[in-house]
């Protein structure tokens, strides 16, 4: 594929993300508005909020509109506090019962307009820094892990690089990397500068699901080297199709494999398979030796977090709301992190609870000693705001956490700018 080609499919496969990550307008839309603008409020509060529904941005009034007041649910169903119907007008609003315990209050409302229903919903924190985590410490948490990173230190890394001229730009080289790691290969794609010097890294680790990956090209142009790793031990650059099979197949559901079994947990080899691209990096005559960076979201968030709790040359983290953190959080009445397990007789099981203590982030987040950039919404039902301040609460090392209330398991443009400007000063200050 020449070059012209590749880079307006990349364009327009990066514009069809786009699309999908943010929120869809809507003919009507329902508001559901916090009576503190900062949706949060202190245990004991009550919250109020107020609802609005528009069509064409003006306001609708006389309409029949559906409200329930519950726990923040995630995606699963929760106990119903409160619920009923109204009739709005411009001063509709809804009380909620008070919240006597740090988590988070969500009030969904619903409309039927010309037949059709549209829903929205708002969540209100209160004292989220105060929420503690579900999950526990094992006690030979941190031997169990020494030992994986033993293990893989056994393994020579014996890395294979192959130049993607069609994918290397006036000021990039592109490479697909090949990596021997505990039980199989991590693959990824590897931008660097083609201006010969040493250089900040950066690693970025993926969210769920199965893909392929095209790097951080544009990262690398402004002078740092860019390596995106996959995580199922399956190279990066093959077509669509063979991903969308391995999703609907063999792959289905793998964040849940073995997790009656610690040693062979599926994210075992995952979480040593970050510390081998660290090691990767690290390896490379590019790097400068000093300053490196991981980030990512969703899962990625939870990798990013993770590898920066077993990999001490991790220097800054950047997580947007992070996954597999407080799993447990079902099975005491709130919502669990994704893959938000703990539901059901599969999953609620003594050994699982007890091997997905080893694969929580809110264990490692507990050890991380690198300075760290944090972000995500009250609206997120994946991975639900008592989950990701779970683990940010127990973090020690210096942080910042930065909340777009509204969002849900999105980010807006202005996030993504903002965690870039914070990452990119870090790494070359």
């Amino acid at each position: 594929m020449k070059t012209n080609h590749y880079s307006a499919f990349l364009t327009a496969l990066l514009f069809t993300f786009y699309l999908t990550a943010q929120p869809s307008k809507q003919l009507v839309e329902v508001i559901v508005s916090p009576n503190h603008t900062d949706w949060t409020y202190d245990v004991g509060e009550q919250a109020e909020f107020s609802i609005n529904v528009l069509r064409n941005q003006v306001p609708i009034e006389g309409v029949k509109i559906d409200y329930k007041i519950e726990t923040d649910p995630g995606y699963r169903e929760v106990k119903i506090w409160d619920e009923g119907t109204l009739s709005l007008n411009n001063k509709t609003k809804v009380k909620a019962p008070k919240f006597k315990d740090p988590g988070f209050l969500r009030c969904t409302v619903t409309v039927t307009v010309d037949g059709k229903e549209y829903s929205s919903y708002a969540t209100a924190g209160f004292a989220p820094y105060k929420i503690k985590p579900t999950t526990t410490l094992p006690s030979d948490f941190e031997a169990f892990w020494e030992k994986g990173k033993e293990e893989l230190a056994e393994v020579p890394m014996n890395p294979v690089l192959t130049l993607l001229p069609e994918r290397c730009t006036n000021k990039v080289d592109v490479y697909h990397v090949q990596l021997d790691n505990v039980k199989g290969k991590i693959y990824g794609i590897l931008c660097t500068p083609k201006k010969a010097g040493k250089y900040p890294a950066i690693l970025h680790v993926p969210g769920a699901g199965i893909r392929p990956y095209y790097g951080e090209v544009d990262e690398a142009a402004e002078g740092f080297v860019s390596f995106t790793i996959g995580i199922h031990g399956i190279p990066v650059t093959l077509d669509t199709g063979v991903y969308d099979d391995l999703q609907a197949g063999a792959l289905n559901n793998y964040q849940v494999f073995n997790l009656d079994d610690k040693d062979n947990m599926y994210y075992r080899r995952v979480y040593l398979g970050c510390v081998r691209a660290v090691d990767f990096l690290d390896s490379l005559d590019s790097f400068n030796g000093e300053d490196m960076a991981v980030t990512g979201g969703s899962q990625g968030g939870a990798l990013s977090i993770v590898t920066a709790s077993l990999d001490d040359r991790i220097d800054y983290l950047a997580a947007f709301y992070p996954a597999l953190s407080d799993m447990t959080g079902f099975l005491h009445g709130r919502a669990g992190g994704w893959p938000q397990i703990f539901v059901d007789d599969f999953t609620n099981k003594p050994e699982k609870i007890e091997v997905s203590k080893y694969y929580d982030v809110v264990n490692f987040a507990r050890s991380v000693k690198a300075e760290g950039w944090y972000s995500w919404g009250y609206n997120d039902n994946v991975c639900p705001p008592a989950s990701t301040f779970a683990a940010y609460n127990v973090i020690n090392a210096e942080k910042e956490l930065h909340i777009f209330q509204e969002t849900q398991h999105w980010t807006f443009p202005e996030q993504r700018e903002l965690k870039n400007l914070w990452l990119f000063g870090k790494l070359r200050q």
